[in-house]
């Protein structure tokens, strides 16, 4: 049997198992994949560092603890989450109705899921679609394959395939994927390609979730404590050497701190992860680029930035063979320059100064909706300016990244940084139908507007629409 005819199995076998399952099946399944974890975390480390050499303690954060997390909160409130939930009445014509919202599953979704945290991406939103009842189909990136090897694998360990299925292979197997009318598609990776899920999706009208990208900007005003914000923004831009969505893209600082901020930052850098380029490279703290096209891409991002006038303040080298970009920071930029366009995703951190939170603004607004919009300040003034003068899909004060860790709060884009929400009771929500269910009894109000329309129902009629 061929790939393409297994898929087309595959999704027949999952539409025609569309009995709903209740909450003890759905548990089960989540205690089944909880253990696999567990029983599994040493392989799961060593498939990320085969494929990114990530840091074994930014594997047991970001991958392996948040997925843990993950399923934590969807055993706790799987219950509570699956309550029929009562709505009141907005009229008195209903005072004798009853209405609740009742979560269904959307039935079958398919997960196409990216490289970068490869396990997180793929399993969080795996566990949001199991804790709503659906059968899934997961397409993971071909660019970690090791990961998506082990992710397989625990597929075929824990659930039928009626259930859960996966599929590996390049963006051909993707393109056969959206052939099929899924009930719901849960996209993770960049805008360009999200335009083409949607585009597909839109042939069978399928619901989307796209969780996407672009260029998160990071404001640090006069009032900013500089030391704080250096110890924030070295973590936050080198996790994954800047292989994030909502890594920190570019720095927006008051003049007045540009350059203590460009000298405590290039030292945090050294003292974290090494003084000279050869001690950065075999620091065990920073990973490497995923593939050479994108060293190449990001080598190019650098180069036209120099070529434009940019000024490297720190770092810069590089090593092609060993796919490694050394933290890299840029003064002298151009709001019109290559990197200040396309969202960067590598360990490069440009530069801008400004005098006063109009100019951020309106940087800020010229271009696409963020991801994520950080922000170093000690003055609510100046905090609720930018809060009310943009738009993104999250804001962290005085911190960055650590938004997507609270799973009480929605995850997601605006525009082209994404569509839709994820996590915790949100993906639950993401991948549900919220069916609105209403009941009357043999009595009810509406009925005294029914035709005929006698003087007297016109009179109810004037009654109703003028007081109730």
């Amino acid at each position: 049997m061929n790939l393409t005819d297994s898929i087309r199995n595959t999704f027949s076998k999952q539409c025609k198992n569309n009995s709903l399952i209740g909450i003890n099946k759905r548990m089960d399944y989540l205690v089944r994949l909880e253990h696999w974890i567990k029983d599994n975390e040493e392989r799961i480390k060593v498939a990320h560092f085969k494929d990114l050499r990530k840091p074994e303690s930014e594997i047991e954060l970001a991958e392996i603890w948040y997925v843990l997390s993950e399923i934590r909160i969807a055993k706790k409130n799987l219950k509570k989450w699956m309550r029929p939930k009562r709505i009141g009445k907005s009229t008195l014509a209903l005072a004798t109705a009853q209405s609740w919202l009742h979560n269904e599953p959307r039935g079958v979704v398919l997960i196409i899921s990216p490289w970068n945290f490869p396990f997180n991406l793929t399993i969080g939103p795996l566990v949001s679609a199991l804790a709503a009842g659906n059968r899934v189909i997961i397409k993971p990136s071909e660019l970690t394959p090791n990961v998506s090897s082990l992710m397989a694998r625990m597929v075929d360990e824990v659930f039928e395939p009626e259930r859960v299925s996966i599929f590996q292979g390049d963006q051909e197997i993707a393109k056969e994927l959206l052939n099929y009318p899924f009930d719901h598609i849960f996209f993770t990776g960049s805008p360009s390609i999200g335009k083409i899920i949607m585009k597909a999706a839109s042939k069978h009208l399928s619901s989307l979730t796209l969780e996407l990208g672009g260029k998160s900007p990071t404001i640090i005003d006069d009032t900013a404590k500089i030391k704080m914000a250096v110890n924030k923004i070295t973590w936050g831009k080198c996790i994954n050497l800047g292989q994030s969505c909502i890594s920190p893209d570019y720095i927006l600082i008051h003049e007045s701190k540009k350059n203590e901020f460009i000298s405590e930052l290039s030292n945090n850098l050294d003292r974290v992860y090494g003084r000279s380029f050869a001690h950065k490279t075999q620091s065990l703290d920073l990973a490497r680029v995923v593939n050479l096209r994108h060293f190449e891409r990001l080598d190019d991002l650098l180069c036209t930035a120099i070529e434009d006038g940019a000024v490297i303040v720190h770092g810069g080298e590089k090593d092609k063979n060993n796919l490694f970009i050394e933290p890299t920071l840029l003064d002298s930029i151009k709001l019109d320059m290559k990197i200040m366009q396309e969202e960067i995703f590598g360990p490069l951190l440009p530069i801008v100064s400004y005098k006063n939170l109009d100019e951020c603004i309106k940087i800020i607004n010229q271009r696409t909706k963020p991801l994520a919009i950080y922000m170093f300040s000690q003055s609510k003034r100046n905090i609720n300016t930018i809060i009310d003068n943009t738009s993104s899909g999250g804001m962290v004060i005085n911190e960055v990244k650590s938004h997507f860790l609270n799973l009480d709060l929605p995850f997601g884009g605006v525009n082209e940084s994404g569509i839709g929400r994820s996590h915790g009771y949100h993906g639950f929500l993401t991948f549900s139908n919220q069916r609105s269910m209403q009941k009357n009894g043999q009595f009810s109000l509406v009925g005294l507007t029914f035709p005929p329309y006698t003087e007297w129902t016109k009179k109810i009629i004037t009654l109703v629409s003028r007081y109730f």
